[in-house]
């Protein structure tokens, strides 16, 4: 058990270190220009926790933990990355399915962010897990 609360641990230090900064990045140069006052001046906490935690756990079930019982460091990378894309194609195809104000590099742009977090949190989670418990 020891072993996976590391991983949620160290996938979820990564996530929100490289969520803050892309945010911080992109918030106003990707994001506002289309979105506009649609965007929160202030983040919605509560929405963002269920997020992370709900987003979290799906990494941890579905590419550390079988990365762990392989020992095999690449499936965490595969399943991290094939996990993020599919999430985020989902919210991002759908908002641009629905939304006039969604525009295609939005979601391009966000389909690969999400890919690429999602391999790096899950290699965040294998390592630290393998680190922390021996």
């Amino acid at each position: 058990m020891l072993k996976y609360i590391a991983a949620y641990g160290s996938s979820a230090i990564a996530m929100l270190v490289l969520d803050v900064v892309w945010l911080t990045m992109m918030g106003d140069r990707l994001y506002r220009p289309v979105l506009g006052d649609w965007m929160r001046t202030k983040i919605d906490f509560v929405a963002a926790g269920a997020f992370y935690f709900i987003f979290l756990f799906g990494i941890v079930f579905l590419a550390v933990v079988p990365a762990l019982k392989e020992g095999n460091w690449t499936r965490a990378a595969i399943n991290g990355a094939v996990f993020g894309f599919v999430a985020y194609a989902t919210y991002d195809l759908t908002n641009q399915a629905t939304l006039t104000r969604w525009a295609l590099h939005i979601t391009l742009a966000d389909m690969a962010w999400g890919t690429f977090i999602s391999c790096t949190a899950a290699l965040a989670g294998y390592f630290g897990s393998r680190l922390l418990v021996r």
